[in-house]
Parts: structure tokens; sequence; C-alpha cells
């Protein structure tokens, strides 16, 4: 069997399965894939007679199955594999499905290991499938307004760049998270780490961990729940990156300095508790944020509120819909995310891990 672009040149949409209905395939999937009329969610895999429920009910046309092993024995009927599942599943899943034939969205962490993520890739391009990564973050309106100040050079030459995931969570709530070790990909630094490692990339180009610490601080945790991170660019830019499932004062979501200014955010992006809370991305006023929330851009004594531009998505589905329809792995277009770049994710999560 063979599943070439033909389906979406032909006016088709791209027949989708989502492997995995958490947090994961019910918030940062599904609603997406919905919106989009490039493509179709024909089917949803999930073991849980709750979330099994909840699929039925707001997927009525998709077919629900219990595991990702049966979306693949349905990989004939299908044009892309999207995995929400565990990270330890991420490269046995993606590896299965490229080899049935299909196109591949892995959620972050792309893999446990540096070198299970560029297996991944040779083999995508061996089999001449598309492949990429869902670092939607890269799509938060306060990351979008920060890269616009970094791009257009208002804060001049940046020399240190903060970011922080900082939440009071004493409870480990998920069972995979609670069972699972850095080893099987569990942990803070695995999950919203992976964020923040790839904004600071993106921004200011490849890096070096100069300093990392790894603590356990929650009872049942058997990976990390609060980290630091730091971070040497070869541009010259330092990066100081946390995450922390238990803290009770937190401080802001960004902090960049630069040789003519500052900026400072608190405030976590809107638009998965937009989701989470019944809203749809086509809502006009999704992935807007309450202006309260605008950041702080200039000098002490002289600051001016800067509002943070609108969330944005639906644009990694936008971006990947538009490189399947011009042909897929052949076409020129990007995917909307290269999954080299978190290939070198995970070549920091190993030196973190290593100097801590």
């Amino acid at each position: 069997m063979s599943n070439d672009s033909a389906s979406s040149e032909s006016g088709r949409p791209i027949r989708t399965g989502v492997a995995g209905f958490g947090l994961s395939g019910s918030v940062f999937h599904a609603p997406f894939l919905a919106a989009n009329p490039a493509f179709s969610l024909d089917v949803i895999s999930t073991s849980d007679a709750g979330r099994k429920s909840a699929a039925a009910a707001s997927y009525p046309a998709a077919r629900i199955v219990d595991t990702p092993a049966d979306i693949l024995e349905l990989a004939g009927e299908l044009d892309l594999l999207v995995l929400g599942t565990p990270p330890a599943t991420h490269y046995p899943l993606a590896k299965a499905a490229l080899e049935a034939g299909l196109d591949v969205v892995v959620d972050k962490p792309f893999a446990v290991r540096s070198a299970e993520g560029r297996e991944l890739i040779d083999l995508a391009a061996r089999r001449g499938r598309v492949l990429t990564v869902f670092q939607n973050r890269r799509w938060d309106g306060d990351f979008l307004t920060v890269k616009g100040l970094i791009d257009t050079g208002l804060l001049g030459t940046v020399t240190r760049f903060e970011s922080r995931f900082e939440r009071w969570s004493p409870d480990v709530s998920k069972a995979w998270k609670a069972a699972a070790t850095s080893d099987d990909g569990g942990g803070v630094l695995f999950d919203l780490g992976t964020h923040l490692l790839d904004q600071a990339v993106q921004l200011f180009g490849p890096a070096a961990v100069t300093h990392a610490e790894l603590e356990v601080r929650r009872p049942g945790e058997k990976a990390d729940d609060d980290v630091f991170v730091a971070l040497r660019h070869g541009s010259g830019v330092i990066s100081h990156l946390w995450i922390n499932m238990l803290c009770a004062q937190q401080g802001p979501r960004y902090r960049v300095l630069g040789s003519t200014g500052g900026f400072s955010k608190h405030g976590v992006d809107p638009q998965e508790p937009y989701i989470v809370a019944g809203g749809s991305p086509l809502d006009a006023d999704y992935g807007v944020e309450d202006p309260d929330w605008a950041g702080l851009l200039g000098r002490d004594g002289h600051l001016d509120r800067l509002p943070t531009e609108r969330g944005a998505y639906p644009e990694f589905y936008r971006i990947l819909a538009a490189k399947i329809a011009d042909g897929g792995a052949a076409s020129a277009l990007p995917v909307p995310v290269d999954p080299a770049g978190p290939v070198e994710v995970l070549r920091l999560i190993e030196q973190a891990r290593a100097l801590a």
C-alpha cells in the first residue's frame, strides 16, 4: 500500500488519525484538525472509557478505537497519524507509521533520545514521508511578541534571556507521569522544558548547556519537577530557563535584556485554557490575551505597556496542510517544525542531564 499526496491533490481532505485523547489529543490536536477543512478527523484511539465517550460526543464522525496499533491497522485508509501518546511511545509508533506509508506529527518531546530522533528523520527521508514535531509554543502570543521585539531590534543587542514555566501543582496528576522515569521521557525537563529550550534556540541559535539543576520536590515524582538550565548560545546570548511544578510565587514568564532596553512579561499564553474551557479556534476572540497581562518594554522609569500578539496555534496545521497538498515530502514548502530543531533540543536535554 502506498499513501501518496493524491488524497489532498484530488480535493479530498487529509485523512487523519489521532493516537491518544488525553490533554494532547483532546486539546492540542483534535480541535485544530476539526477546525481546518483541509483535514478529516477519521480515527481516535484511547483505551479510557471516559475519554472514549468524550471523543465520540465531540467528533461523531470519527471511529473510536482502543490503541494506536488499531489505527495503524487502518493505515490504508489514512494519510496522517498524529501522536499524542506518552514520550516513550513516540519513537516506536512514529517508526511504525512511517513504515506504513503515513505522514506523521509527533507531539513533543520528539523522542526520548536524540539518536532516535535522527533515525526517524532518516527513515522519513527514505520513505518520502512528511515528518514534523508539534512544538506549538512557537505560536504562543507572548513568544511571537518577544520574537518581534528581537527581530525589529527594539532591544538593541540582546545579552540575557530568561524564560519560565512555573506552576503550583503539588500532586502528580497523570498516571503515566507518576510512573515515568527520565529514561521514559518523564519529568518537566522533557515536558515543559522542551518548549523553553526550543524557544531559546529559535530566538538565539545553537547553544550549549553550561549549568543544570534537576531536582525532585513532590512526593511520588520519579523524574524531575524543579529544573534550572543555563545556556550559552553561539550568538553570545546567555539563556536562563526555569521549570518548577511546586512554585508558590511565580517569576516573569519572560525577561529579555538588551543594550538599549528590556522586556518583561508575566502570565501564560491563553490558548490552552481557552480550548479547555470549551472554546473553538474559530472564535473571534481565540488567542487574544487580556490587555491587563501586557508586558513592559523599555527601562526602569521609562516603561511602556506592550500588547501581546494574538496566539496562533492553528498555524501549525495550516502550514502542514499546505505542505501535504503541494506534494508532501517532495514539496519545497516547509514543514511547520523541521524535526532537526527538536533533535537539537533533545541533545541539550542530554547535556543537561549529564551535567546535573
